[in-house]
């Protein structure tokens, strides 16, 4: 996958589940038109986009396959393929991509029994009292909410830390973020595992994983 991304793919940056890339555009109507070009192209294919976002400045696409049987979000030779299209598409219509800007968050909460805690959890993030878990993980059907992934921990009783938010970056930018939460007042809790991930407190001690795909695939 990361070697996809290093000989053709350089718009895009795998993170937690999606292949992504994010295109600054000139103005709304440019946003736009891409997004329908997009659009339509996939329509006339039968690929559905998995999620495709128009703001003010910048489009965001989001890239992955929902598998029939489990209901893991998965990156395949599909959406490397449609990665390479929608490229295309962005240069075609002026859109230049930034892919130092990707970015997605992950709660994640520790967890002694996700069948326990994961019912309540799904029907409260999505709305869905018959949702079910995918592994660890919730998924809002339509991205509303950040994915949540239970982190398996044993039966305590001391209080804790039991939620922290995974953020998940281009390989890149991480280190300028965490350079910027440093300097803003942050320590380093745990480089260990860096770059796959790096363990950050704020200054009342609460934890935060900067995230990313390197080291992983």
């Amino acid at each position: 996958m990361l070697a996809a991304i290093d000989s053709g793919l350089t718009d895009w940056r795998k993170l937690a589940q999606p292949l992504m890339a994010r295109f600054r555009t000139a103005d709304a109507v440019s946003g736009a038109e891409f997004v329908a070009a997009v659009t339509r192209r996939a329509a006339a294919s039968g690929y559905e986009i998995a999620d495709i976002r128009l703001g003010p400045g910048y489009v965001d696409v989001a890239l992955y396959t929902v598998h029939a049987e489990t209901g893991r979000r998965q990156v395949t030779e599909q959406e490397l393929t449609w990665a390479h299209a929608i490229s295309a598409l962005a240069a075609e219509h002026g859109l230049r991509a930034v892919p130092d800007e990707v970015t997605q968050i992950e709660l994640v909460l520790d967890a002694p029994s996700v069948t326990a805690s994961g019912p309540f959890w799904t029907a409260l993030l999505t709305g869905d009292p018959d949702g079910t878990l995918v592994r660890d993980t919730i998924f809002d059907r339509t991205n509303r909410v950040p994915s949540m992934w239970f982190q398996p921990t044993d039966a305590h009783q001391v209080p804790r830390q039991r939620w922290h938010i995974d953020l998940w970056l281009a390989p890149e930018a991480a280190a300028g973020r965490i350079a910027a939460a440093l300097k803003a007042g942050g320590k380093v809790f745990d480089d260990s595992h860096a770059p796959s991930y790096t363990v950050l407190v704020d200054p009342d001690g609460n934890r935060v994983c900067v995230c990313t795909a390197a080291g992983r695939i």
